[in-house]
């Protein structure tokens, strides 16, 4: 069956963001990344720093229970519910207007009952990442120690917390790429040809 919807999980330095925007060049496909933060702003008058940083990170590395005093069940009012529900909404509605690709957002999760949606997950070794970053974004983000690490490891605290899975395990996609062996555009190859 021809993908409909592409989702993109990846660690940090991974060029999930790059791999995505061509994946969507290549299918006519549109593309959203970005977006879904700015209308999750729209949606619930969140601050954009907030949401920009509680829908795709916890708030450290170092608390494993970062968010365990806040239950999503039993919150109704809390911000992180109600980032919660308008990204369920958003994303589920991009899927539905277009065929797209979302890169991050625990897209693969909200979407999983999708039959005609292919879930990627993209990793990397630590030095292909961090070249990646260094090449994107300069020294500054590589200086803090464990920087890389950090990053990936508040993107698993954080899926974790909101769908209960295990980030990046296998079992959770439909393929799973190793950007730094592959590169970027064998990548892109892969997944154009798994989603047609």
């Amino acid at each position: 069956m021809k993908k409909r919807v592409i989702t993109i999980g990846r660690e940090f330095g991974s060029g999930g963001t790059t791999i995505g925007k061509k994946v969507a060049q290549e299918l006519g496909m549109e593309f959203y990344n970005r977006d879904i933060i700015k209308n999750i702003v729209k949606e619930t008058g969140l601050r954009e720093k907030y949401v920009e940083h509680y829908a795709e990170f916890a708030p450290s590395a170092d608390q494993r229970f970062a968010f365990s005093f806040v239950d999503l069940e039993d919150e109704e009012s809390s911000p992180l519910k109600r980032m919660w529900v308008a990204r369920n909404k958003i994303i589920r509605q991009f899927a539905e207007e277009k065929p797209c690709v979302i890169v991050g957002s625990c897209a693969d999760y909200i979407l999983r009952d999708r039959e005609d949606c292919l879930n990627v997950f993209l990793y990397a070794d630590e030095k292909t990442k961090e070249e990646r970053i260094r090449e994107i974004y300069g020294e500054v983000l590589l200086r803090e120690k464990n920087r890389v690490h950090e990053m990936d490891v508040k993107r698993s605290l954080n899926y974790k917390y909101f769908t209960g899975r295990d980030w990046g395990k296998a079992q959770n996609y439909d393929l799973a790429l190793n950007r730094g062996s592959l590169g970027i555009e064998k990548c892109v190859e892969l997944i154009v040809r798994a989603a047609q």
